[in-house]
């Protein structure tokens, strides 16, 4: 079976071939640290060995309860936000059909999601929605108290209790929290909800091959079994001792840290497929809260194209030199569609009938790729061999094992987000959080 790759080739314009290969030892050391778990935020590394530790049991055991669910439910309610929510729905939309919600008949339930935002007319029209549909909710959350989820659920568990009363709701609602702390974990013990534990040892942006993904992909139809396979196979392909060139976590991290030191401080995640845009939004995460700390970091952007040619493409050829380019490539398509001949030819594309419209795709993928390498921007491209939960359990893994190793290259805990609590505090104090007094009242004075 195939497996994704990794072309680093396209880097050595800017930086030489021996600069990468020189640091295959330190990048093998900083995969070790992680296997090892000897490197900084030790105590967050469960992930590391998640795929091969995880057994088929508890995937049947998750995929039966999430079943129940979807049995009972049209749409199901995912509210979570960051880690909690960017993993599910960038798996989920990945192998969803486009166009799910115009469906007349849909084989699993709608999964919608709340608690990513606070905004008002979304979650108010989210509700006009459920009001006519049955719903569960799947609630994700450590503490039960992070503000945006939080809110949420309050708002939907009550409209849920109203629509079909307190005791049928409690059977349409799994918890997925700390295993003996906690608000929600407290309220899921008194309301009796089905639960499932994020464990202590991973952190969010890390655990969407935990119950946290797993349970409410399961629930929209994903084959759970076949995406934590994928993720095991790539556990044992990026292991500390596989060799360099065959390792694609080992050259994806050195090449981009190798174009760090050449001062390519931004990196843009590029897709050909608009069903990856929240792969690219998860990656977003996963890389800009791992790396970014201490003043130092890449800075994670992300384009879905050909569209963005059309309004980012000026930049990225001939703006300011401190970009890197991560192409996402799909090698094969799951349908086909030809381009018709035309009598009149009035839009001059008759050199294109006959020829699929993934041809054309791809051959304006490698020209953008040909064309932002002349620019200056040099290129990594990664080659998934179908969009299949095969390949998304490989890709995930990947860039995960891929992000300690580059945090650790930057010599930063990859695991940690100590800059997220700056505008909870300023948020809790302008919104007189009891215990904020002081903080309110310098805030206002600022004012």
């Amino acid at each position: 079976m195939e497996n994704i790759s990794v072309d680093i080739s396209k880097v050595f314009g800017c930086v030489p071939k021996t600069s990468i290969e020189g640091i295959q030892n330190l990048v093998k050391e900083k995969n070790l640290a992680l296997e090892n778990k000897s490197g900084k935020g030790n105590d967050f590394l469960g992930w590391v060995n998640l795929p091969s530790s995880f057994s088929d049991k508890d995937i049947k055991e998750i995929k039966a309860v999430a079943e129940r669910l979807a049995s009972k439910t049209d749409v199901i309610v995912v509210i979570g936000i960051g880690g909690s929510y960017l993993g599910t729905r960038a798996v989920s939309e990945a192998l969803s059909h486009s166009f799910q919600t115009l469906k007349s008949k849909q084989k699993h339930p709608l999964i919608v999601y709340a608690g990513q935002n606070i905004g008002e007319d979304y979650l108010n029209e989210l509700m006009e929605i459920l009001h006519e549909v049955m719903y569960g909710i799947i609630v994700i959350s450590k503490s039960g108290t992070t503000t945006e989820p939080a809110i949420a659920f309050r708002i939907l568990k009550n409209h849920l209790e109203k629509k079909v009363g307190k005791k049928d709701a409690k059977d349409l609602i799994i918890a997925i929290t700390d295993a003996r702390k906690g608000a929600l974990r407290t309220m899921a013990d008194n309301e009796n909800y089905m639960t499932y534990v994020i464990p202590d040892d991973i952190g969010g942006r890390y655990s969407v091959l935990t119950p946290v993904g797993l349970v409410p992909l399961a629930a929209g139809g994903v084959d759970i079994m076949v995406l934590m396979e994928g993720a095991r196979s790539m556990e044992m392909i990026t292991k500390s001792d596989a060799p360099f060139n065959e390792n694609p976590a080992a050259l994806y991290a050195a090449a981009r840290y190798s174009l760090y030191q050449a001062g390519k401080k931004v990196e843009i995640l590029a897709n050909f497929d608009n069903k990856l845009h929240f792969i690219a939004e998860w990656w977003k995460q996963l890389y800009g809260e791992s790396e970014g700390k201490e003043g130092k970091g890449i800075f994670p952007a992300s384009v879905d194209l050909t569209a963005d040619l059309h309004s980012m493409g000026q930049y990225i050829q001939e703006g300011e030199r401190i970009l890197m380019e991560t192409i996402l490539s799909v090698k094969e398509t799951h349908t086909r569609l030809t381009i018709p001949k035309d009598g009149d030819n009035l839009d001059g594309l008759n050199f294109l009938a006959g020829k699929r419209l993934d041809e054309v795709n791809k051959m304006a993928e490698l020209g953008t790729q040909l064309a932002h390498v002349d620019g200056g921007v040099p290129n990594i491209r990664i080659t998934l061999p179908r969009l299949n939960e095969y390949y998304l359990g490989q890709l995930i893994y990947f860039f995960e094992k891929a992000c300690g190793i580059s945090g650790y290259l930057l010599g930063v805990n990859p695991f940690n987000q100590p800059g997220v609590e700056a505008y909870k505090k300023n948020m809790f104090a302008l919104l007189e959080k009891p215990g904020f007094e002081e903080e309110t009242r310098k805030i206002k004075a600022r004012l």
